[in-house]
């Protein structure tokens, strides 16, 4: 499906969501104290203005370790094309403004980020949300370690000051093809055939 991205996306943002609307610190910035779980950009969230916590995804990119999956049968007659695998990066940071908010609350709310993917880095069943829901697909969620430089440049791309923030890779999303399987002549019937292998001759 080629919605994979957005529902990996809403997945994550549902996923945070119940962790800080259900800490017992947290809970009331996320249900009546106006924070929000937002895909947008740090800079769009400030201009708004909207405080919580920027995911957003800034990177796509192909996963080069799963290009040689075979296809998949899916019948007798039929292959199923095999989909596009991809590794999405997403740099999470938290906003607040200086009237209800402030270093010492972003790093709370990192903190539970951290402790949330932490204790549950792999999201399945319940957990999905949009075109995921109800299906057997499953997210791993992983911290990466990004050099100050590195981080910099992510930063420089948005244009704006750098801010508290961490980003994590989600693994392995597929973009399924928009293909037809492909028809197959199924195997009727196996022929086998032996062979003996002998070594020279003696002279």
């Amino acid at each position: 499906m080629y919605s994979a991205l957005h529902a990996t996306s809403l997945t994550l943002r549902g996923f945070l969501e119940d962790r800080f609307q259900a800490d017992s610190v947290l809970g009331t910035f996320f249900t009546s104290g106006g924070f929000a779980v937002s895909l947008a950009t740090p800079e769009e969230m400030t201009k708004i203005p909207v405080q919580g916590v920027s995911v957003w995804l800034y990177r796509v990119i192909r996963d080069e370790q799963r290009l040689n999956d075979p296809p998949v049968r899916i019948s007798p007659t039929q292959l199923r094309p095999v989909p596009l695998p991809l590794r999405l990066h997403y740099l999470i940071t938290p906003i607040t403004n200086q009237q209800t908010g402030d270093p010492g609350t972003e790093q709370l709310i990192l903190g539970k980020v951290l402790q949330a993917f932490y204790g549950h880095p792999v999201l399945r069943g319940a957990d999905l949300e949009g075109d995921f829901e109800a299906t057997e697909i499953e997210l791993k969620v992983r911290l990466e370690s990004m050099t100050l430089e590195e981080i910099t440049r992510v930063w420089e791309a948005l244009e704006g000051s750098y801010q508290l923030s961490v980003s994590y890779e989600v693994s392995v999303v597929n973009i399924e093809p928009d293909l037809e399987p492909e028809r197959i002549t199924p195997v009727q019937i196996a022929m086998p055939e032996y062979g003996v292998i002998v070594g020279p001759e003696p002279s």
